[in-house]
């Protein structure tokens, strides 16, 4: 422990940081941490190692979304990923061990880990992990917190001297240590004590998410500092830039925009970039698509063609890398204020544009990129107002103090987030399996859908594919109906998928589901208006159009090849962590991966190790990336030959 200016006790050591806390706070902790970025490993582990190695102690942790790298398997997948993971990640990368004990199915009994949102499907069939998750709606979090008796809260802070004394940031994760403190408050409970663990690389925030000195009871700033865990940008595939390039004429110029993380996403926000600086090339893809107008004529009701000339305002529970992006397309730059007289001034077109304060982008938390985390630190330093982190009960709900003027930032509201499944009746799968199996968490998906309802100009458009394929074989992502739902039918609004837009807002159940068969993949429809049919919800009459017929993927590769060509939808719009040539290899292993996994595949594969086909340019580059340039052992040989056959074959 070290002395300093503010008065709480401070430590370089998280060892030493630990054992002082379990002394203070005696046997039996139960700590919050927030979601994502924020979460300090260093600290947790060393609570978690104490706890682990002394049976009279316990530890009850309440958080969210622990991110773990991955762990690659032996063979091609650990000699792809293995030297991208370390490279990206950096040697002194520290996983949250409880997570990963979590994932083994080894978590000692005296921890306990509850939380709200899991990394997607990372702890699918982890027993303690499905039995012990909490779900809740993000903004209910914090109240329910507020009853479970925390007596420690840990986040990573950036930190900041200045001439008045210290102060801190709450930077990534203000979103429910704000709402939570205030609910203990509300509640009559005793304030846990809160710890800040400084990052040095940790964007300082100010607004909302700065905080005094004392806010704090213990500081520990480690003497090393792993690098800030950055999420892997992933490529966007033909069907995903269909989806986006139907999505993006939904907005309104002027509106609000809600998005989350995700293929799906980049594929919206990129087309949205290509509406705003390439308009005819963006209508000519669109046009391509939409043989019906069907989108078009949403267009021009409910968003609009043309590009963004006023631009957007972000209020978004989740800033990614794609608000950088539209905010360098000169999409990103509504401003909005947090004054009721300011606002309605903007709204009429009344404020002088030099009025200072306004921010354009207001978030809850913040994860991704590398380069997100920079322009957040850039744009704070030339422009302090532009950029608002601030509790989750602003961001992802009108009710309280801040309605009318919540309501009035929001105006032509959209709000985007994607869903793994859904009916034609309009609900939407998004968080689990019928089977009570956990694979994200409802998150704050179901505030912005009924935030969307509650807004006189807003709509939730809820994203998927159509399809997904699974042991060999394609399956619909459009179910009659499914065991499990996280947006119910009541709830139906707008639905894409790379085959068009469903509005279903006031729809009898016919229309709704006549609307949801027009963004089917064709190869499902007459099942699907047959299972309709055999259920009364469908006129036994009805009859599919022909137009609904061309919906393959097939017909989106002829559609937007022109665009493929030019490069105007690259597998990664967003930009990418991979190499020039690690991108080449991603879809030779993701064709490996796919045909090994079901009998007709092996047996593809088993044909392709006598036939590989000819060598195609760049080879030689991805198999010393691999390290099978000189193979040492009959293993080798064939991880080589099984590698030359999917780059060979891989489009």
């Amino acid at each position: 422990m070290i002395g300093g200016m503010s008065a709480q006790p401070r430590f370089t050591s998280a060892d030493d940081c630990a054992r002082y806390l379990a002394e203070k706070l005696g046997s039996h902790l139960r700590v919050a941490a927030p979601l994502g970025l924020g979460k300090p490993h260093g600290l947790l582990n060393a609570l978690y190692y104490l706890t682990a190695a002394d049976a009279t102690r316990s530890l009850t942790l309440y958080t969210a979304l622990s991110l773990v790298r991955p762990r690659p398997r032996p063979g091609l997948e650990a000699r792809f990923l293995q030297p991208f993971l370390d490279r990206h990640f950096g040697s002194e990368a520290e996983d949250p061990e409880y997570a990963v004990d979590q994932q083994r199915n080894a978590l000692p009994g005296n921890v306990a880990v509850h939380e709200f949102y899991l990394q997607s499907g990372a702890l699918l069939h982890a027993a303690r992990a499905q039995r012990d998750y909490i779900s809740q709606n993000y903004t209910h979090v914090a109240r329910d917190l507020a009853g479970q008796g925390i007596n420690l809260l840990v986040q990573l802070v950036a930190r900041r001297e200045t001439a008045a004394g210290v102060r801190y940031s709450l930077s990534c994760n203000p979103d429910l240590t704000l709402d939570f403190l205030e609910e203990s408050k509300r509640a009559g409970q005793a304030r846990p004590l809160c710890v800040a663990v400084v990052h040095p690389a940790l964007p300082y925030l100010t607004g909302h998410a700065e905080v005094a000195a004392d806010f704090f009871d213990v500081e520990l700033a480690p003497s090393q500092s792993p690098r800030l865990f950055a999420v892997p940008r992933q490529p966007v595939r033909l069907a995903e830039h269909a989806l986006g390039l139907h999505a993006s004429a939904l907005v309104r110029d002027g509106g609000c925009l809600q998005v989350g993380i995700g293929a799906l996403s980049d594929a919206l926000v990129h087309a949205l970039g290509l509406r705003q600086q390439d308009n005819a090339a963006w209508r000519r893809g669109l046009e391509a698509l939409d043989g019906e107008g069907r989108t078009r004529a949403l267009a021009g009701r409910l968003g609009g063609l043309d590009p963004f000339r006023v631009g957007l305002y972000g209020a978004s529970e989740m800033v990614m890398d794609g608000f950088v992006h539209l905010a360098r397309a000169g999409i990103l730059k509504r401003r909005s204020w947090d004054n009721l007289a300011l606002e309605r001034a903007a709204a009429e077109g009344r404020l002088h544009p030099d009025t200072p304060g306004g921010h354009y982008l207001r978030g809850a938390f913040f994860l991704g990129s590398r380069e997100l985390y920079e322009w957040i630190a850039a744009t704070e330093a030339t422009d302090p107002d532009a950029i608002d982190m601030g509790p989750v009960s602003n961001v992802n709900q009108l009710y309280g103090d801040h309605q009318a003027l919540a309501a009035l930032q929001r105006r032509g509201a959209r709000f985007f987030n994607t869903c793994m499944m859904a009916t034609l009746l309009g609900a939407a799968v998004s968080d689990g399996l019928e089977d009570g199996q956990v694979v994200s968490g409802v998150g704050g998906q179901y505030n912005f859908v009924a935030m969307a309802h509650e807004l006189p100009d807003g709509r939730s458009v809820l994203m998927l594919r159509a399809t997904r394929e699974a042991g060999g074989a394609t399956h619909t992502n459009i179910r009659w109906s499914y065991g499990h739902v996280t947006i119910p039918r009541h709830l139906r609004d707008l639905v894409v998928t790379e085959y068009g837009v469903a509005d279903l807002r006031g729809k009898s159940d016919s229309e709704c589901i006549e609307a949801m068969l027009a963004i089917c993949d064709a190869r499902f429809l007459d099942a699907l208006a047959a299972e309709a049919k055999a259920h009364g919800k469908l006129a036994p009459g009805f009859a599919i159009p022909e137009a609904w017929r061309r919906h393959r993927p097939e017909y989106l590769r002829e559609a937007l090849r022109p665009l493929r060509d030019e490069g105007r939808l690259p597998d990664f719009p967003l930009g990418s962590d991979f190499t020039a040539v690690e991108q080449r290899l991603l879809p030779a292993l993701e064709w490996l991966k796919t045909s090994a996994s079901h009998w007709r595949g092996r047996l593809t594969l088993l044909r392709a190790l006598y036939r590989p086909g000819a060598e195609r340019d760049g080879e030689a580059e991805a198999l010393d990336r691999m390290a099978l340039a000189a193979p040492g052992n009959l293993a080798e040989r064939l991880q080589r030959r099984l590698l030359q056959a999917a780059l060979r074959r891989a489009v």
